[in-house]
């Protein structure tokens, strides 16, 4: 077995487990938050306010970068590259993502009309440019190093990207609001981290088979829109379930996202471990056969 073939399909288990964690961790996180929020009113206001939203903002992030590195202590990624594709994907929803969709776009003074026009700007529009852009920060950055030597360094570089990517928006969402407490506001900034890493980690999938295997050109698209797909139609089912008449009940927005990330979470696992499993069986077969044709070649 050759030792890039064992080195390209190393299955990585830290960060299936690392991300199991995180889903888990951040749906107890807002219970907790939720409980502190009724049984202890915080007082903050002004200045104070935001501050401990933008901490919150962060804390998915802080999270997951904890677990992972946690379980992956033995053969872990560089810190600055996982923290480089991070930043990056903060950056572009900044400087790309948010301009386009609410300056070029102006998603949010049209997208409430008749439910199809909602979702189909969701997928059409949102989604495939939020996607887009994270995969963009893996694609044009850490792809073509030697540090993406796993299959699976697809999606730890594709859920970096989107946890930078949801943590902009979430700085968002706190300075629009002028801070954000903590019951209402963990459960917003916990829903866009999970989906946003999700749908971040299909796209590095399919970025981590295009490394190493032949792939059609319709592989990379194929990728995006799906990831897309899936983007917009979250989104547009998590308005539906969070705005109960005038009530809002971002709690039903946390048990959606959970159940996307899980769903996603354990495809993305299963396609990546068969894939790495052929990878193995065919440097297994070609072994032999080299070992077939030196052995026929020494008894000549």
């Amino acid at each position: 077995m050759s030792v890039d073939a064992t080195k390209v399909a190393h299955n990585r288990f830290g960060l299936w487990t690392s991300s199991l964690l995180l889903v888990l961790g951040l749906v107890g996180l807002t219970a907790l938050f939720y409980f502190l929020a009724v049984e202890f009113p915080a007082q903050l206001t002004g200045l104070l306010l935001v501050a401990a939203g933008l901490v919150l903002a962060l804390v998915p992030a802080l999270l997951w970068l904890a677990f992972f590195y946690l379980q992956d202590r033995f053969e872990p990624e560089p810190k600055h590259h996982v923290l480089g594709v991070f930043v990056l994907g903060g950056l572009l929803a900044a400087a790309v993502g948010q301009p386009v969709v609410r300056e070029l776009f102006r998603v949010q003074d049209w997208m409430t009309q008749a439910w199809w026009v909602n979702l189909l700007a969701s997928v059409l529009i949102v989604g495939f440019v939020q996607e887009f852009l994270k995969l963009a920060a893996v694609r044009f950055s850490i792809y073509h190093s030697s540090e993406f030597d796993e299959r699976v360094d697809g999606v730890i570089y594709g859920v970096a990207a989107g946890l930078g990517y949801a943590t902009v928006l979430n700085f968002g969402y706190v300075l629009d609001h002028g801070g954000v407490d903590l019951g209402v506001g963990s459960m917003v900034v916990v829903v866009n981290a999970l989906a946003h890493a999700s749908f971040a980690g299909i796209t590095g999938y399919f970025l981590g088979q295009a490394k190493f295997e032949t792939t059609p050109a319709y592989w990379l698209p194929l990728g995006l829109t799906i990831a897309a797909a899936l983007n917009g139609l979250f989104f547009f089912l998590e308005d539906l379930v969070t705005q109960q008449g005038m009530r809002f009940t971002p709690q039903y927005g946390v048990v959606l996202a959970a159940a996307f990330a899980l769903g996603i979470l354990t495809v993305v696992f299963f396609l990546i471990r068969r894939a790495n499993a052929e990878t193995l069986a065919i440097a297994r077969y070609r072994e032999q056969q080299q070992a077939a044709v030196a052995g026929a070649a020494s008894e000549v």
